[in-house]
């Protein structure tokens, strides 16, 4: 006899962490200088990219910080996918006055920096030498709030940095408790000018957070919960957002999607994707959100053969209907692939300047990707490239 719904049949441990506290709603940014106010602080370093002050989304976020009494400076000089060096630089401008809190205002990037100078401020050296899980020793004393502009990274809740380490072209992870935000202030609010280009790609990189975790061999109940609900979510307004970037209630559903995909993958971790994902941006310079468009659907199809009924549950949140899990399974891959392209993101590697030479080496430093070794299928360095090759 089968167990009813929600009987579960043995006792599972798991632990879930959320260090960041989490405020959600339209409009909530131009109140941060009464945030601010509560810690105390007087003085607070901005960091930002050019691209966001130059469409003004700042400008009622300082408004609210004048309004406080509460001095600030602005820190631009962020690039996407920000190098080891930009972390150096931006740590040594934080060092150069007594500010006594960080604002991070834009997308991954800005929000990653300010998480970078906050370790390396409270730790000493560069960022590059706490790659890796559990290497930051200290915490800082300086609070952190983060405020996304894209609706993608899920990055103002996660404990990971991400950086370029161009000299080697490859990309580190900062993996530490440590690295996370003191509060996240989400505002769809902020969304509301993003680009067509910027909001697919950021959107499927949210999806692909969700799918991920949901695979991941770590997962647990919590994750899954936020995982798949981050699917449905990203799956039901993400084609909407890319066609109309005003619709308000699509903007406000992919900020708590994309929020709900970063609680998620903060505790399951990723996989395949993530790990190829960073190897090729690595070598090629291929924008993180492309490359994950480019990798999901085939890492989907990779993991089916030994997660089949994840990957039909995926399918079903996708919008494919029936009862039989072996047919939806088959269909969970076609199911991303056509999502990818309906939003407009490029599906082969060719079409975004990657030429053949490179697959090799961006197979091989797949490896070097810690988030590798929680995909459920262990792929060989043949494999992956093979799947590359598909791709290009």
């Amino acid at each position: 006899m089968k167990n009813k719904p929600g009987l579960i049949e043995e006792t599972v441990e798991f632990s879930f962490q959320l260090p960041t506290s989490i405020e959600f709603g339209f409009g909530k940014a131009s109140r941060l200088g009464e945030r601010i106010r509560q810690f105390g602080a007087a003085n607070v370093f901005f960091v930002t990219d050019q691209g966001v002050e130059a469409v003004g989304l700042l400008n009622g976020i300082k408004e609210s910080l004048q309004t406080a009494g509460i001095a600030f400076d602005t820190y631009t000089d962020v690039e996407p996918d920000p190098s080891i060096e930009t972390i150096n630089r931006a740590a040594q401008a934080l060092q150069s006055k007594s500010y006594d809190c960080i604002v991070a205002v834009g997308g991954g990037s800005p929000i990653d920096v300010a998480k970078g100078i906050r370790v390396v401020s409270a730790n000493g050296g560069s960022i590059g030498q706490y790659a890796g899980v559990n290497r930051v020793q200290k915490a800082s004393s300086v609070p952190l709030i983060a405020i996304p502009t894209t609706s993608g990274t899920g990055s103002e809740v996660t404990i990971f940095g991400v950086y370029s380490d161009w000299e080697n072209n490859v990309k580190i992870t900062v993996t530490s408790p440590y690295m996370a935000a003191t509060i996240a202030i989400v505002d769809p609010q902020l969304t509301m000018s993003l680009p067509a280009k910027m909001t697919a790609a950021s959107g499927i990189d949210a999806l692909a957070h969700g799918i991920e975790t949901f695979f991941s061999t770590i997962a647990t109940p919590a994750s899954d919960a936020l995982a798949l609900q981050a699917i449905a979510i990203v799956n039901g307004n993400l084609r909407n957002v890319v066609e109309n970037g005003s619709d308000v209630q699509a903007r406000i559903g992919m900020s708590q999607g994309s929020l709900l995909a970063g609680m998620a993958f903060n505790n399951g971790f990723l996989g395949l994707t993530h790990a190829i994902g960073s190897a090729l941006s690595g070598h090629c310079h291929v924008p993180h959100g492309v490359a994950i468009g480019l990798l999901l659907p085939h890492v989907i199809e990779f993991n089916r053969t030994v997660r089949p009924e994840k990957a039909a549950k995926i399918a079903r949140i996708m919008g494919i209907k029936g009862n039989d899990d072996e047919s939806l399974a088959l269909q969970a891959a076609d199911a991303a692939a056509q999502l990818v392209q309906e939003i407009g993101l490029p599906t082969k590697l060719r079409d975004v300047g990657v030429t053949e030479d490179k697959l090799s080496d961006v197979a091989k430093d797949s490896f070097k990707s810690g988030m590798m070794q929680f995909n459920p299928r262990q792929p060989s360095e043949m494999e992956v490239l093979e799947l590359l090759q598909r791709i290009y």
